[in-house]
């Protein structure tokens, strides 16, 4: 008989050695020490039989045990050897490229016509007809409305009968006139003839006065023809006025009254009706920011767009840049006139409009996009972690502080950065002009498609 079926404890009590189980068991803590064996008087064969299915459960746990404790070496060895690529920062990069520039200047303004009028009433009075309505054309001297004309026509002619009256007694002074011419003439003849003896002097002064009052009787019989008369045009002319006239061609965009109504003019005229002279051709009066108005200019070209038509661009010229500033909201601004033409007659007065005012024009050039010129790389702060912070993944942890804007120097000099073996590398360079979204390089230190960094996209914990 063998060893093994004398002695059946071993077998159960000592399973055959494995190195890398024993050690694995080990250092997690499962070796325990086994109980000491019996002799084989004190065992009988139900003990034997329990405590060999016992231990069957035991090896089927060591086992398990066993894989699991090499997976988790694998995957905690793996964390050593690759956990320290995470650490290595990414960077977002855009190219440098060539091709046209337009430098913009934004402003919003309303558009208006090229000549506006507004017609009013002179005289109070009640209106008798309104003979147009919105939007009709009208041609210049054509009868807008009228005004009772009753008591005007009353007034006129009352002063043309107070004109008659004055004429008739300038008639009569004259003839008064040339009655006193004659007595004076004949005295002196008579005087003559009777060699001064008569008639007396006094009667000779007293012939002489009266013809000097009958020639002021016809001067002031001649200003009062001239009051009458005047009064007959004014009166006249406020008859003429009773019918409310355009005085432009153009188009009629308001009107305010109505028949039967009262028109009151006592301090100010009313607006009756508001014309528009050529609807095609109109004005965009934009407000120019005080920080913008210095590229301004008269003559430059800009194009607009307004709410109707999200789709439509409208050519515009600017034709006046006024020096008087406007203060709205303390924001500083100037006022300029655009020139619009408005052969369609799409636009309308009173719409607002958004125009960009082309102030600089450049065929080719090297541009940069603005968020190259922003980018400053991120402070190196890696902090060394150790086996625990390797082993376990805590989180990526960044400094609680912005990036600056990119630098900035005198003779518009920036700093802007490319990478270099994965790093970046600082590059000086002269900017120009810029549009808000790209910006001019102007000196020769930078390629074309060379590329620049412009974010960071996976950055080292601090």
């Amino acid at each position: 008989m063998s060893e093994a079926a004398s002695f059946p404890w071993r077998r159960s009590a000592y399973p055959p050695y494995d190195p890398a189980t024993f050690w694995l068991a080990a250092a997690l803590g499962f070796n325990r020490p086994m109980a000491e064996p019996t002799s084989p008087s004190s065992v009988d064969l139900a003990d034997l039989l329990d405590t060999e299915r016992a231990n069957g459960a035991a090896r089927r746990r060591r086992a398990f045990v066993a894989v699991g404790a090499a997976l988790a070496l694998s995957v905690l060895a793996w964390r050593l050897v690759a956990g320290g690529s995470e650490d290595e920062t990414r960077y977002k990069t855009s190219t440098a490229t060539r091709g046209p520039l337009v430098v913009t200047v934004n402003a919003t303004g309303t558009l208006q016509p090229t000549n506006q009028v507004d017609v009013g009433s002179e005289l109070s009075g009640i209106l008798e007809s309104v003979a147009v309505d919105y939007n009709d054309r009208v041609t210049k001297g054509q009868v807008l409305a009228r005004l009772d004309t009753s008591k005007l026509s009353a007034e006129a002619l009352q002063s043309k009968a107070l004109l008659g009256v004055a004429e008739a007694t300038l008639i009569e002074k004259r003839a008064s006139v040339v009655e006193a011419e004659a007595e004076l003439q004949r005295l002196l003849s008579l005087r003559k003839a009777s060699g001064g003896r008569v008639p007396s002097r006094q009667d000779l002064d007293a012939a002489s006065a009266t013809l000097a009052r009958a020639r002021a009787a016809v001067a002031s019989s001649e200003a009062q023809i001239d009051q009458a008369r005047a009064k007959l045009d004014f009166d006249s002319t406020n008859l003429a006025k009773a019918e409310i006239r355009s005085p432009i061609d153009g188009v009629v965009l308001t009107r305010d009254v109505e028949p039967g109504q009262t028109i009151a003019s006592s301090f100010q005229a009313p607006k009756l009706f508001q014309l528009a002279e050529d609807l095609a051709q109109m004005e965009l009066e934009v407000d120019v920011d005080e920080a913008d108005v210095g590229q301004v200019r008269e003559g430059q070209e800009a194009s607009f767009t307004v709410d109707s038509y999200p789709n439509r661009v409208f050519p515009a010229r600017i034709t006046q840049l006024r020096y008087a500033s406007e203060t709205v909201g303390g924001v500083v601004t100037y006022k300029a006139v655009l020139q619009v033409a408005n052969a369609d007659l799409a636009l309308r007065p009173g719409m607002t409009a958004t125009a960009d005012i082309i102030v600089a024009t450049i065929e080719e050039a090297l541009l940069v996009p603005n968020e190259v010129l922003r980018f400053v790389p991120p402070p190196d702060k890696r902090e060394e972690r150790g086996l625990l912070q390797r082993l376990i993944p805590m989180g990526r942890r960044y400094s609680q502080e912005p990036p600056a804007a990119g630098p900035a120097r005198g003779d518009n000099r920036r700093t802007v950065y490319r990478l270099d073996s994965g790093r970046p590398e600082p590059v000086d360079i002269r900017v120009g002009l810029t549009d808000g979204r790209l910006t001019e390089v102007l000196d020769n230190g930078l390629a074309e498609g060379t590329e620049l960094v412009i974010d960071v996209s996976g950055a080292s914990p601090s």
